[in-house]
Protein backbone atom coordinates (compact mmCIF):
# COMPACT_ATOMS: atom_id res chain seq x y z
CA UNK A 1 0.00 0.00 0.00
CA UNK A 2 1.43 3.42 -0.95
CA UNK A 3 2.36 5.96 1.69
CA UNK A 4 -0.34 8.62 2.19
CA UNK A 5 1.89 11.21 0.50
CA UNK A 6 1.57 9.21 -2.74
CA UNK A 7 -2.22 8.81 -2.59
CA UNK A 8 -4.35 10.86 -5.02
CA UNK A 9 -6.62 12.23 -2.30
CA UNK A 10 -3.70 13.61 -0.31
CA UNK A 11 -2.03 15.04 -3.42
CA UNK A 12 -5.27 16.68 -4.58
CA UNK A 13 -5.76 18.22 -1.12
CA UNK A 14 -2.15 19.45 -1.13
CA UNK A 15 -2.49 20.96 -4.61
CA UNK A 16 -5.70 22.68 -3.48
CA UNK A 17 -3.78 24.24 -0.59
CA UNK A 18 -1.04 25.37 -2.96
CA UNK A 19 -3.58 26.71 -5.46
CA UNK A 20 -5.39 28.73 -2.79
CA UNK A 21 -2.12 30.07 -1.37
CA UNK A 22 -0.81 31.15 -4.78
CA UNK A 23 -4.16 32.76 -5.71
CA UNK A 24 -4.45 34.66 -2.43
CA UNK A 25 -0.81 35.78 -2.47
CA UNK A 26 -0.81 37.01 -6.06
CA UNK A 27 -4.20 38.74 -5.88
CA UNK A 28 -3.32 40.47 -2.58
CA UNK A 29 0.03 41.59 -4.03
CA UNK A 30 -1.97 43.15 -6.87
CA UNK A 31 -4.18 44.95 -4.34
CA UNK A 32 -7.31 42.78 -4.49
CA UNK A 33 -9.30 41.19 -1.68
CA UNK A 34 -11.02 38.22 -3.28
CA UNK A 35 -11.06 34.47 -2.60
CA UNK A 36 -10.76 31.83 -5.32
CA UNK A 37 -14.44 30.90 -4.85
CA UNK A 38 -15.49 34.55 -5.15
CA UNK A 39 -13.49 34.86 -8.38
CA UNK A 40 -15.03 31.62 -9.70
CA UNK A 41 -18.49 32.97 -8.89
CA UNK A 42 -17.78 36.28 -10.63
CA UNK A 43 -16.48 34.44 -13.69
CA UNK A 44 -19.53 32.15 -13.77
CA UNK A 45 -21.87 35.16 -13.50
CA UNK A 46 -19.92 36.87 -16.30
CA UNK A 47 -20.37 33.75 -18.45
CA UNK A 48 -24.11 33.48 -17.63
CA UNK A 49 -25.62 36.87 -16.74
CA UNK A 50 -28.92 36.43 -14.91
CA UNK A 51 -27.91 33.06 -13.48
CA UNK A 52 -29.70 32.23 -10.24
CA UNK A 53 -27.96 31.14 -7.06
CA UNK A 54 -28.82 27.45 -7.62
CA UNK A 55 -27.27 27.61 -11.09
CA UNK A 56 -24.26 29.43 -9.68
CA UNK A 57 -23.82 26.73 -7.04
CA UNK A 58 -23.75 24.11 -9.80
CA UNK A 59 -21.40 26.19 -11.96
CA UNK A 60 -18.75 26.52 -9.24
CA UNK A 61 -19.39 23.14 -7.57
CA UNK A 62 -20.34 24.52 -4.16
CA UNK A 63 -23.40 23.89 -2.04
CA UNK A 64 -26.25 26.41 -2.12
CA UNK A 65 -25.67 27.69 1.41
CA UNK A 66 -22.03 28.47 0.66
CA UNK A 67 -22.93 30.17 -2.62
CA UNK A 68 -25.62 32.20 -0.84
CA UNK A 69 -22.94 33.54 1.52
CA UNK A 70 -20.53 34.15 -1.39
CA UNK A 71 -23.24 36.02 -3.32
CA UNK A 72 -24.01 38.09 -0.21
CA UNK A 73 -20.35 39.13 0.08
CA UNK A 74 -20.11 39.97 -3.62
CA UNK A 75 -23.29 42.07 -3.42
CA UNK A 76 -21.92 43.80 -0.29
CA UNK A 77 -18.66 44.55 -2.15
CA UNK A 78 -20.68 46.12 -4.96
CA UNK A 79 -19.50 43.58 -7.53
CA UNK A 80 -22.81 41.78 -8.11
CA UNK A 81 -26.44 42.84 -8.28
CA UNK A 82 -29.19 40.50 -7.16
CA UNK A 83 -32.77 40.87 -8.36
CA UNK A 84 -35.91 38.81 -7.84
CA UNK A 85 -36.65 36.60 -10.84
CA UNK A 86 -39.99 37.72 -12.33
CA UNK A 87 -40.86 34.11 -13.24
CA UNK A 88 -39.94 32.60 -9.87
CA UNK A 89 -40.17 34.98 -6.91
CA UNK A 90 -38.04 32.63 -4.77
CA UNK A 91 -35.10 32.79 -7.20
CA UNK A 92 -32.59 35.64 -7.35
CA UNK A 93 -30.97 36.60 -10.65
CA UNK A 94 -27.34 37.61 -10.41
CA UNK A 95 -25.41 39.96 -12.68
CA UNK A 96 -22.08 41.74 -12.49
CA UNK A 97 -22.14 45.43 -11.73
CA UNK A 98 -19.89 47.75 -13.72
CA UNK A 99 -17.37 47.46 -10.90
CA UNK A 100 -17.66 43.66 -11.03
CA UNK A 101 -17.13 43.64 -14.80
CA UNK A 102 -14.05 45.84 -14.43
CA UNK A 103 -12.63 43.67 -11.64
CA UNK A 104 -13.05 40.43 -13.61
CA UNK A 105 -11.48 42.04 -16.68
CA UNK A 106 -8.51 43.17 -14.58
CA UNK A 107 -8.12 39.95 -12.61
CA UNK A 108 -8.55 37.39 -15.39
CA UNK A 109 -5.06 37.88 -16.91
CA UNK A 110 -3.54 37.67 -13.41
CA UNK A 111 -5.46 34.47 -12.60
CA UNK A 112 -4.49 32.94 -15.94
CA UNK A 113 -0.84 33.82 -15.33
CA UNK A 114 -0.69 32.28 -11.87
CA UNK A 115 -1.97 28.88 -13.05
CA UNK A 116 1.51 27.69 -14.05
CA UNK A 117 2.83 28.71 -10.63
CA UNK A 118 0.41 26.25 -9.03
CA UNK A 119 2.07 23.40 -10.92
CA UNK A 120 5.67 24.55 -10.71
CA UNK A 121 8.00 21.80 -11.87
CA UNK A 122 5.88 20.59 -14.77
CA UNK A 123 7.01 21.32 -18.29
CA UNK A 124 4.47 22.52 -20.87
CA UNK A 125 3.50 19.01 -22.06
CA UNK A 126 3.16 17.73 -18.49
CA UNK A 127 1.09 20.78 -17.56
CA UNK A 128 -1.33 20.20 -20.46
CA UNK A 129 -1.50 16.47 -19.61
CA UNK A 130 -2.24 17.24 -15.95
CA UNK A 131 -5.08 19.59 -16.93
CA UNK A 132 -6.52 17.00 -19.36
CA UNK A 133 -6.36 14.19 -16.79
CA UNK A 134 -7.76 16.32 -13.97
CA UNK A 135 -10.64 17.45 -16.20
CA UNK A 136 -11.31 13.85 -17.27
CA UNK A 137 -11.39 12.66 -13.66
CA UNK A 138 -13.69 15.54 -12.65
CA UNK A 139 -16.08 14.90 -15.58
CA UNK A 140 -16.21 11.18 -14.72
CA UNK A 141 -17.88 12.04 -11.43
CA UNK A 142 -20.84 13.39 -13.40
CA UNK A 143 -20.74 16.61 -11.40
CA UNK A 144 -18.65 18.67 -13.80
CA UNK A 145 -19.74 19.76 -17.24
CA UNK A 146 -17.44 19.01 -20.14
CA UNK A 147 -15.87 21.95 -21.92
Amino acid sequence: MPHVSKMPGHLIRRLHQISTHVFMTRTREAGFDLTPVQYAALDAIRQSPGIDQAGLADAVAKDRATIGAVADRLVHKGLVSRKVNARDKRARKLALTEEGEALVATLTPLVEALQKEILTGLDEAEYRMFVELAAKAARATGSVAGD
